[in-house]
């Protein structure tokens, strides 16, 4: 499948997408530099939400309202409070878009109901990312999928028959290229509940490309499901976390950024293909293998033994294979010590 001119899946690196989600901190300068940042250190995409406080919760402080998980990012906030400081106010999409734009680099948006679609169509995004909280809004995804441009979906908290849900909703709505991304909901996540071998599995069950949401820290995990197939990968971006924000704690900085760029690079073209044999840039490597010589002086018809053939380096004798082979055999002419074995030597 294809963002635009960029070509997703298992023959291609790994798509990274810089997500800014709230760390632009209420300043459009802060989210232009954001822009600038991902795109030098490395950033296929960057990647905004698109909402409002009002569309995403309900102004009150019942119970449910607030966080009261005190190891959450966001303990003891009001949800309306914690939406109205973290959204990117919509007149910035424009402005965002086209600095990502000078840089040659993506740009596109979560929705989180259907007239952010609207308003996103209007830019002519060239792609959709549905958040892990909203993979169960059915009508969401059947809205974003009548686009007919690729679509994103994070499976964060989805079971299977969940995440069949959204797939079956999403093609049977129009939708033709589609990721879904394994995904952890907590904030930070840890590496040992990030299941990454879920990528594989999820592949074969639901026949698309599959990536990773990633909220640990570091790039190990990032790596990890490289390796396993991953072919998107999404970090939450920041220019520094001593800046703060709402999701600063578990997000990357820019060298961070260019690491991961590095190394799940690397990681894509360890992966390779089925191989057995030398390698093209082996194949020099081979005369350095064993091989079997002429340990001392011989004469015609002298009979090889431990004492006058060895398996040394270089690699131009015989194959050290061969070694039990050709003892007790007879050599055919003088040969001095250090004289490479062939079966031309030999009777």
């Amino acid at each position: 499948m294809k963002i635009l001119d960029r070509d997703i899946g298992p023959g291609h690196r790994p798509y990274l997408i810089a997500e800014m989600s709230g760390n632009h901190n209420r300043s459009l300068d802060r989210a232009l530099e954001i822009v600038d940042a991902a795109a030098a250190h490395g950033a296929d995409a960057i990647k905004l939400q698109t909402y409002t406080a009002e569309s995403m919760t309900l102004d009150v402080r019942m119970p449910g309202f607030v966080i009261d998980d005190p190891k959450s990012p966001w303990a003891g906030r009001q949800l309306y409070e914690l939406y109205e400081e973290a959204h990117t106010p919509w007149e910035w999409h424009a402005p965002i878009m086209a600095r990502a734009a000078t840089h040659g680099m993506h740009c596109f948006s979560t929705p989180f109901d259907a007239s952010a679609v609207e308003f996103l169509e209007s830019l002519h995004v060239p792609a959709y990312k549905i958040a892990s909280f909203e993979n169960i809004d059915l009508p969401l995804i059947r809205r974003v999928a009548a686009t007919g441009k690729p679509l994103i979906v994070s499976t964060g908290m989805a079971t299977a028959g969940e995440i069949d849900d959204a797939v079956r909703t999403a093609r049977g709505a129009g939708c033709r290229d589609l990721v879904l991304l394994k995904c952890t909901s907590t904030y930070p996540a840890t590496a040992e509940n990030t299941n990454v071998a879920t990528i594989m599995h999820m592949r074969s069950l639901f026949g698309c490309e599959v990536g990773l949401s990633d909220h640990t820290m570091g790039c190990g995990v990032a790596v990890a499901a490289t390796a396993l197939g991953a072919t998107v990968i999404e970090k939450h971006f920041t220019l520094q976390r001593a800046d703060g924000g709402v999701d600063s704690a578990f997000s990357m900085e820019p060298l961070e950024l260019r690491q991961l760029r590095e190394e799940t690079e690397r990681a894509w073209q360890a992966v390779g293909q089925v191989h057995y044999g030398p390698t093209e840039s082996e194949v020099k490597s081979l005369n350095f293998r064993r091989s079997l010589y002429i340990s001392r002086d011989v004469k015609a018809g002298e009979v090889l033994t431990h004492e006058n053939l060895r398996s040394v380096r270089p690699g131009f004798g015989l194959s050290a294979a061969h070694f039990d082979t050709v003892l007790g055999m007879q050599v055919r002419c003088d040969a001095s010590r250090g004289t490479p074995l062939t079966w031309d030597l030999l009777r």
